[in-house]
């Protein structure tokens, strides 16, 4: 086991240690300690038990820093197995766009009870940007900043910011905005300027007035956009009256992106939903990735009939050639799947190359479902097109024991290459294809020559 490996190990085990006997105070220190790349590893080993009685045991200011830090994956993860107070107490103290995000993952009753918990004004803003799309303006603005009356002197605003410090102290405020009686955005304020200004000044004396601003519903897209164009660390958002309803920060626009561009990673290998951790239940994991599988494995069929137009004039031996490259195409297929979560848990940090057999055996899992399944579809389109019993099930066999080498590759190649200090990105889909090609076409040549032909 690597040096690294062995001391996350170690981390794992006092952990659990801590949270047995119930130190809450040593646990909030070990944590703190920790660096922030080894967290979502040791807390994707825990238990729900053991995840349920840490966040019993940290303070909701402790849980909700240590759920910043985690992918929305595993963040929902870890919210799901909290009782809805346990849950409410922690995104009480989150930025209200993270806690939109987070509800949204929830089913609408579990959410219904964690708002129920929630403070009432926080419950509000996240009921509030709930109801935009994700991938807007809407959904990734934060309800935190500074906002004040035209008519405000800068004695006023100063007086407003010593009496509200402690609330204060947790916004990233580099600007406060200036609004009329209606709401509408007017203006922007450096708090340069309001620092070193007469305090009878009128704000809007000092204010920059009609700033760039987006709507709710500007794209993510178009935000990017902005951003580059506008070396801003955020812009104001208002709604369809020209009100101004929340900022839209560059950081969490460039979270989008990379979360978008993942997503689309995961679906174009075949994982339904773009999203998927080993943690989350086998029967959930099995079905995401079945769906394309099968589909994928119907399209080889119509592709591989073309051959079969000349059955006639071919023995058996080489009808079943026909299949395969239907065994190559869907041990790769499957492969895949197994190598996009790999790249996606190692870009999070949750699984290192010392996880080789913990990755394995999740692996083995999956595929043993669904190279079950693929393999009983297959062996009764085989029977049925040749009316032998045995084509069938050599077929199926194949077709079964080559899905399960082919996830067991895919999740684990990545880790070795990462060993072997080469980008898994690079890599990965060669090194899958050529393997799982070669044992495809050994398990049913074998099996053919063994069974079929006796020899």
């Amino acid at each position: 086991m690597a040096p690294a490996h062995h001391l996350l190990e170690d981390h794992l085990e006092r952990l659990r240690t801590l949270l047995k006997q119930r130190k809450a105070e040593e646990l909030e220190q070990l944590l703190q300690q920790l660096p922030a790349g080894d967290v979502p590893w040791l807390l994707d080993r825990l238990s729900d038990e053991e995840q349920e009685r840490l966040f019993q045991l940290l303070s909701p200011e402790e849980g909700s820093d240590l759920l910043e830090g985690l992918s929305e994956e595993q963040a929902s993860e870890l919210l799901d197995n909290l009782s809805p107070n346990d849950a409410a107490q922690v995104l009480d103290h989150m930025p209200s766009d993270e806690q939109a995000d987070l509800l949204g993952r929830m089913s609408p009753r579990r959410a219904a009870e964690v708002l129920e918990h929630m403070d009432p004004a926080e419950a509000a803003d996240a009921r509030r940007l709930a109801q935009y799309a994700s991938d807007t303006a809407g959904g990734l603005m934060i309800s935190e900043y500074l906002a004040y009356p035209e008519q405000w002197r800068v004695g006023d605003v100063l007086e407003d910011l010593r009496a509200n410090r402690q609330r204060y102290l947790e916004y990233d405020v580099q600007y406060t905005y200036v609004v009329d009686d209606q709401g509408q955005l007017v203006g922007v304020l450096r708090l340069r300027d309001l620092v070193l200004a007469e305090l009878q000044t009128p704000i809007r004396e000092l204010m920059i007035p009609d700033p760039l601003h987006v709507c709710v519903d500007t794209p993510l897209q178009e935000l990017r956009d902005l951003f580059h164009q506008h070396p801003f660390r955020g812009f104001p958002v208002v709604d369809d009256q020209g009100r101004l309803v929340g900022v839209v920060c560059h950081e969490d626009v460039e979270e989008a992106l990379e979360q978008a561009a993942q997503r689309t990673l995961m679906k174009f290998t075949g994982i339904l939903g773009g999203e998927e951790l080993r943690s989350m239940p086998l029967r959930l994991r099995s079905l995401r990735r079945l769906f394309l599988l099968s589909t994928n494995l119907m399209m080889d069929l119509v592709a591989a009939s073309v051959i079969a137009v000349f059955e006639s004039t071919l023995s058996q031996l080489v009808a079943l050639a026909v299949f395969l490259p239907i065994i190559s195409d869907m041990g790769g297929n499957a492969g895949f799947q197994a190598v996009a979560v790999s790249m996606r848990e190692l870009a999070l940090g949750l699984i290192r190359p010392g996880d080789f057999f913990r990755v394995a055996w999740k692996e083995i899992q999956v595929g043993l479902l669904n190279g079950l399944g693929l393999g009983v579809l297959v062996a009764g389109i085989a029977w049925f097109w040749k009316g032998d019993p045995a084509l069938g099930l050599i077929v199926g066999v194949a077709l079964a024991l080559n899905t399960v080498v082919a996830v067991v590759l895919g999740g684990t190649v990545p880790l070795a290459l990462r060993r072997l200090r080469v980008d898994p990105a690079l890599a990965s889909g060669p090194v899958l294809t050529t393997l799982t090609d070669m044992c495809g076409f050994f398990l049913i040549l074998w099996m053919a020559s063994r069974f079929l032909l006796g020899s």
